[in-house]
């Protein structure tokens, strides 16, 4: 056995990437090839007991994980700096806000789901499979489900707004805008936050630097004061995280994953069904998530005016002035 062992490493030599912390190593080769090409030097073994050797070894099955920041680009020292200073900013600002009891809130759009029979990664208890289409083309989709979350970490909730961007022709009735993004916060605060937050005027909105809700659209800002700042008199300060952060964005693994969860191995064949499962997610730690389907639609590339920009009431922080700015209502 020690010679076959052998055998096997010398042919895994080239095949072979590690974890640099721990001595999990993982390879391309199967461990049918290996079985076949150690036949050819005349040693017979099954692939079931190359496998046991493999993991004897050290080896295991890897799928590839995204979690290298910035899409693998190399930082400056003064942006890594900023980068590191903005992460303990915003913490600071979360944790005066908490101490006051004031709304703090997490912000995204989930990865946009196509609504259709199509296969849900995962599986679940059913006395039958689900037959799906073969095909995830869009083509074959009613549409596509854009979730915009509102994630309350002081309370453990959720608040989804369900875009409904129903196929037309090539492309679809609606998109994701900062319009779609802002009016999915108002709805939270009607619904949600002016009950539980009702002796304040002061939010917190925790977003991307990047999307419908980042710090470089003009109507971003330009909604905010409108449909929040002066409709409902609130008092709103809004921390981006830097660009390529979103994975950090409490959004992210308190609300979407556990959505994401819930669902799995369920087909999104229509938009009820997006709103039953988004709805019917719970943990063990408390979280709830209330949900309702948005039909309106949403034209992208409407740009803000100059009047626009002349209402807004805003004062942008000190500390990276760009992704940190508070509005106040006119």
């Amino acid at each position: 056995m020690p010679a076959v062992i052998d055998r096997i490493e010398e042919l895994m030599r080239y095949e072979t990437a590690g974890d640099p912390a721990s001595n999990l190593k993982w390879t391309k080769k199967t461990t049918q090839k290996i079985a076949d090409e150690l036949t050819v030097l005349d040693i017979k073994i099954s692939k079931t007991t190359v496998g046991k050797i493999l993991k004897s070894l050290g080896f295991s099955l890897k799928t590839n994980l995204k979690n290298i920041a910035n899409g693998g680009k190399v930082l400056t020292k003064e942006k890594r700096e900023q980068r590191n200073q903005q992460f303990e900013y915003i913490q600071k600002i979360r944790r005066h806000f908490n101490e006051l009891t004031n709304p703090s809130i997490s912000v995204d759009t989930k990865k946009k789901e196509p609504v259709g029979n199509f296969k849900n990664p995962g599986t679940r208890y059913k006395r039958e499979a689900d037959l799906t289409n073969d095909h995830d083309f869009l083509t074959y989709a009613k549409g596509k489900a854009a979730l915009y979350g509102v994630y309350d970490e002081q309370e453990n909730k959720g608040f989804v707004s369900i875009g409904m961007f129903v196929k037309e022709g090539k492309g679809f009735s609606s998109s994701d805008t900062p319009e779609f993004a802002v009016e999915s916060i108002e709805r939270w605060w009607i619904y949600e936050g002016s009950k539980t937050y009702h002796s304040t005027n002061k939010l917190l909105i925790e977003a991307d630097a990047g999307g419908s809700n980042g710090h470089r659209p003009h109507m971003w800002k330009v909604k905010l004061q409108e449909l929040l700042c002066n409709k409902h008199g609130l008092e709103v300060t809004v921390c981006h995280y830097p660009p390529g952060a979103s994975k950090w964005n409490l959004i992210e693994h308190r609300l979407f994953s556990e959505i994401t969860k819930n669902w799995q191995a369920v087909p999104l064949r229509d938009y009820e069904t997006v709103l039953k499962y988004t709805q019917s997610t719970k943990t063990t730690t408390g979280l709830k998530v209330d949900a309702m389907l948005v039909d309106k639609k949403y034209k992208k590339n409407i740009k803000a005016s100059k009047d626009d920009l002349k209402m807004l009431n805003i004062k942008r922080h000190e500390i990276n002035p760009s992704w940190n700015y508070t509005l106040y209502p006119n």
